[in-house]
């Protein structure tokens, strides 16, 4: 639905330029919802904005649904961008105007009858769940009635591609949450294709089916959501992961503790991760059966990304140390990542565990 090929932005400066995007290559398939997750800077706003050229690329070409933007005219541009819609964190309403009359106005120009634009808008904010708000103004709306506003003018013309820029950064952890919901539905009912910028991985973990992760105006990493949430390979993904997981405070936690200040000289204090089937298996009791390996769980999670469960948990292990290497290495047998964050004596670590 969108591919961008060696796309580079430069912004002239006064003593040199600003390179905001550099050759980034992405295709987003019909159907996606595609978050691009990166820090403030990272040049995702920018990158949103060439998909339908508000932002013309330095270099590179840009597709959308077959056709070349970056070889249209002005005129023909215009006509495809109809295609594309966009919402953006700060909505972009007008507040001289009604939620009916925001939305219509994006019907101005389309040829459509008086009555033939009535009952779009009628039928968009139905929608998007405003039907009782069509003669309120912005002012006397909430944040999230704004933003489904600003959704249903975005809709008007029918898109095939919705552009989400920081969507929901103005929002309430609520709100955010049922903005994600409607765009989950609208992308399931409409076979919208979304694209979201976000700073946040918890978005991209609630409804996005791939992403990519942005630094310094660069693609670092590309994928489905449970292979980046469960095998980040870059530093800067594992860290949004461990953010967005929790599994950082709750290290915090621990390490804060006294009593885990030191471990007994038979122990270890290790981080599992594992996807899938292995959420249903035994694991935690086949230490002890088969290795007389004792479990201390002091930190467990499961998420849920496309159906697929990814469980975490941090424990602590206790045996002879022949004992322990087994259990590790029949752990990673089965699949699962091990990490040994703390030996007795020795400062916490960073390290894969080898047995």
């Amino acid at each position: 639905m969108i591919e961008l090929q060696e796309v580079s932005v430069v912004f002239p400066q006064k003593g040199g330029a600003l390179t905001a995007v550099q050759k980034v290559n992405l295709q987003v398939e019909k159907g996606d919802i595609f978050g691009i997750v990166g820090y403030s800077g990272a040049g995702k706003s920018t990158l949103v904005r060439v998909m339908n050229l508000l932002q013309r690329p330095s270099s590179g070409k840009v597709w959308v649904a077959g056709t070349e933007l970056t070889a249209l005219s002005e005129k023909k541009l215009r006509e495809k961008r109809k295609g594309i819609g966009m919402i953006f964190q700060h909505f972009n309403l007008m507040d001289s105007r009604t939620v009916f009359d925001n939305v219509d106005f994006s019907l101005k120009y389309t040829g459509k009858s008086k009555a033939a634009r009535q009952q779009k808008v009628t039928e968009l904010l139905d929608l998007v769940g405003l039907a009782d708000k069509e003669l309120a103004y912005p002012s006397q709306l909430s944040g999230g009635q704004k933003q489904r506003v600003a959704i249903a003018r975005a809709l008007a013309n029918d898109p095939a591609i919705l552009l989400c820029d920081e969507a929901t950064s103005a929002l309430d952890p609520k709100t955010t949450l049922q903005i994600l919901a409607l765009l989950k539905r609208l992308n399931q009912e409409l076979g919208l294709t979304i694209v979201l910028i976000t700073h946040e991985m918890q978005i991209v973990k609630e409804i996005c089916n791939k992403v990519a992760v942005m630094e310094k105006g660069r693609i670092l990493e590309v994928g489905n959501s449970v292979q980046i949430f469960s095998q980040p390979k870059e530093a800067l993904t594992q860290d949004f992961i461990r953010t967005a997981t929790h599994l950082d405070q709750a290290l915090e936690t621990i390490f804060s503790q006294p009593t885990l200040a030191k471990l007994a000289s038979n122990q270890w204090l290790v981080e599992l991760s594992y996807v899938g089937e292995q959420t249903n298996e035994p694991l935690i009791a086949q230490l002890y059966s088969r290795y007389q390996v004792t479990t201390n769980i002091l930190y467990g999670n499961v998420e849920f990304l496309q159906n697929t469960p990814i469980g975490s948990l941090i424990v602590i292990l206790s045996g002879e140390l022949h004992q322990r290497q087994q259990a590790l290495r029949h752990l990673q047998q089965q699949g699962v990542s091990v990490q040994v964050l703390q030996e007795a004596g020795v400062a916490p670590l960073a390290t894969e565990a080898s047995a």
